[in-house]
């Protein structure tokens, strides 16, 4: 059975920054699995967050393929790239990019209304996915009432209400202490265990060790290790 989730084949990207060109990702192959946990790492301006929005279908390549569940998705409309943004790949920033004027249920409920679930049916999901993050006790409140670990946990709610078969998720622990982040990555091993595939981008070191392979950007090309 096939398991791949996501190939890139010859990914290029360059930027013109004052007339000249600057070649961030060269000719990148890469493919992921489903049911992998995988660390993405190099140093800022390696182009970490660049590789994440292409696979995201948030930016375009300058060159090559992006393959999404065995379907080359490169030169579909923006529409149809869309529609698999909303079920089948979900982004989770190191700065939340919570709603301030919505609750923690409000957040997390959002994407299914979004795709046209029910309100009811959304309340009760959203509910089942903010405990499964254990923040029962605190559905109602607003992020600024939650802690930075509360506030990050609920981004991850809102990230896997969707059921995504892809996570995708950008330095999500380097504002956290130690102990929450770690309570992050346990959600991840969760979500490893129910087949989804996770790339994180990380400059923790000992969070990069966990994950079942690493990815390192390094002149523009990737390294696997």
């Amino acid at each position: 059975m096939n398991r791949e989730i996501i190939k890139l084949s010859k990914i290029s990207k360059k930027f013109f920054l004052n007339k000249k060109k600057i070649s961030v990702l060269k000719s990148v192959d890469l493919k992921i699995n489903k049911g992998e946990l995988v660390s993405l790492n190099g140093p800022s301006g390696s182009g970490k967050s660049t590789l994440l929005h292409i696979i995201a279908l948030l930016d375009q390549p300058t060159s090559g393929e992006v393959f999404f569940d065995r379907k080359n998705i490169s030169r579909s409309s923006d529409a149809e790239k869309d529609k698999v943004r909303k079920k089948g790949i979900s982004i989770v920033y190191q700065q939340n990019n919570l709603l301030t004027d919505f609750t923690a249920l409000e957040n997390v409920m959002m994407p299914l209304l979004n795709t046209g679930v029910s309100l009811q049916e959304s309340l009760t999901k959203a509910k089942k996915t903010l405990s499964s993050v254990n923040l029962s006790s605190r559905i109602d409140h607003f992020p600024n009432e939650l802690s930075g670990g509360e506030q990050q946990r609920v981004a991850v709610a809102r990230a896997i209400i969707t059921e995504p078969k892809l996570i995708l998720a950008d330095e999500p622990t380097g504002s956290l202490d130690r102990k929450t982040a770690g309570e992050i990555f346990s959600l991840f091993l969760k979500l490893k265990s129910q087949n989804r595939a996770i790339l994180y981008a990380t400059h923790n070191r000992d969070l990069s060790s966990k994950a079942d392979y690493k990815l390192n950007i390094l002149d523009g090309n990737i390294i696997k290790e």
